[in-house]
């Protein structure tokens, strides 16, 4: 029967864990399997793979075909490499011994650059933890700093005694409220100057009477 080497989703949402499995491919993606090979958790950094090797290369020789993702992850582990060097081998390229040399060079290779990625991964994250833990550290300064000023503002105000309200025109004892200017008759209404009769109204010059007619000079007979 025709198998496959695939995955099968676990875990819980959002954070899925891969079991690899060797199945029939008929079978559902997440239904029956043959043999369990390992597991593969994509939420670690770098990812980590536990797989049974040596099955793994048992299957791929009895003709196990492998899904894109599952083909990734056996190269990754070296299975594909140990296949190819075992095919060859069987047909006389080179013996076994040679095959299996070959394969621990290329293992220890890929040990030593895949040493290097962690340690470029682990420095990479203590690097940001440290810019992480200094950006804190300034902010936690810069907190202390403004609650002391502020703590140093209020210390000084309360020292510094609040001047006594004095109300505005306040009443003081030496500017007693002195009484209106008493108020001061208006030229205390000083009766008006009797009215002097005019000269008593001295009578106008007795009419002189005018110069009594004097009878026209009797008209003295002309002499005619």
């Amino acid at each position: 029967m025709p198998t496959k080497i695939r995955l099968q989703r676990h875990g819980r949402k959002a954070r899925p864990i891969f079991a690899i499995v060797v199945a029939d491919s008929r079978s559902k993606r997440d239904g029956k399997f043959i043999e369990k090979l390992g597991q593969y958790n994509p939420n670690n950094n770098p990812a980590t793979i536990e797989l049974n090797f040596d099955s793994a290369v048992d299957w791929m020789l009895k003709g196990a075909q492998p899904t894109n993702t599952a083909r990734a992850i056996l190269s990754h582990e070296g299975v594909l490499m140990k296949k190819h060097l075992l095919a060859g081998a069987a047909k006389g390229a080179f013996s076994e011994e040679e095959a299996e040399a070959k394969f621990e060079a290329w293992l220890e290779q890929k040990n030593t650059k895949k040493q290097a990625q962690s340690e470029s991964i682990a420095k990479a994250l203590k690097e940001k933890n440290a810019a992480a833990l200094k950006a804190e550290k300034e902010v936690n300064e810069a907190r202390a700093l403004e609650i002391a000023k502020i703590n140093s503002e209020l210390v000084a105000a309360e020292e510094t005694p609040v001047a006594e309200e004095t109300p505005a025109a306040e009443e003081t004892a030496a500017t007693e409220e002195a009484p209106a200017a008493e108020e001061t008759p208006t030229a205390e209404e000083t009766p008006v100057a009797e009215e002097t009769p005019a000269a008593k109204e001295t009578p106008a010059a007795e009419e002189t009477p005018a110069a009594e007619e004097t009878p026209v000079a009797e008209k003295t007979e002309e002499t005619k």
